[in-house]
């Protein structure tokens, strides 16, 4: 006889940014991981995973290359959040891309001691700024504003924009309503602050084109 009171899978899936990471690293650093691979069995950690992954290259120190790869994952976790996906749907050139695993280590042996002392400080709490629906459509809003801000080329920015987005990351795994509400607040500010200037930057680029003509 078999009882349906927990799903099997809750026992395996790893919570917690840190435990998450752990679970990456564990393996052969040459090895590609395919986010279609680990996105499975991971419950409602799911899209704090994917949106971790998709920020990591954003903290790659290239101008114009990092924020193009970073900023259209993090619109694709936006949407899956905004249209109120449970599960998610990847095409398929991206679902077969994903980093390698030496780079998470790497981004795990730089950035332990900040990360182990920011989990110490969240917490399930809050969850309804999680869960409700509402709230899901307006943390998606802010991931799609943010994703195509960090893709543009607005100098000095990836760093900042890397860290914000690990928040919402870290909102998300850790269920802390707190931290999110935070990371809306820091959102919205950040959103209206570089929206205005690539805003002032496209209209530049786009008389300068004028002008050529």
């Amino acid at each position: 006889m078999t009882t349906e009171s927990q799903p099997p899978d809750d026992e395996v899936v790893p919570h917690g940014m840190r435990a998450v990471l752990d679970t990456l690293c564990d393996g052969d650093p040459d090895d590609h991981l395919a986010l279609r691979d680990l996105v499975g069995g991971l419950g409602r950690s799911t899209f704090g995973v994917l949106l971790f992954i998709a920020t990591i290259p954003a903290f790659i120190p290239i101008p114009g290359v990092a924020g193009a790869l970073s900023g259209p994952l993090v619109v694709l976790v936006g949407l899956h959040l905004l249209i109120l996906l449970r599960k998610p749907w990847l095409p398929g050139f991206v679902a077969r891309r994903g980093p390698q695993r030496s780079t998470l280590i790497r981004f795990d042996r730089a950035g332990d001691r900040w990360l182990r002392w920011l989990e110490k400080l969240v917490r399930p709490r809050m969850t309804a700024m999680i869960d409700h629906p509402v709230a899901t459509v307006f943390t998606g809003l802010q991931l799609v504003l943010l994703g195509v801000l960090l893709a543009l080329p607005i100098p000095f920015t990836n760093f900042m924009f890397a860290g914000l987005l690990l928040v919402y990351a870290l909102a998300l795994l850790e269920r802390d309503g707190a931290l999110m509400l935070l990371a809306w607040v820091a959102g919205v500010i950040a959103i209206y602050v570089f929206g205005a200037v690539s805003g002032n930057l496209a209209a530049m680029l786009w008389a300068w084109v004028a002008s050529l003509g």
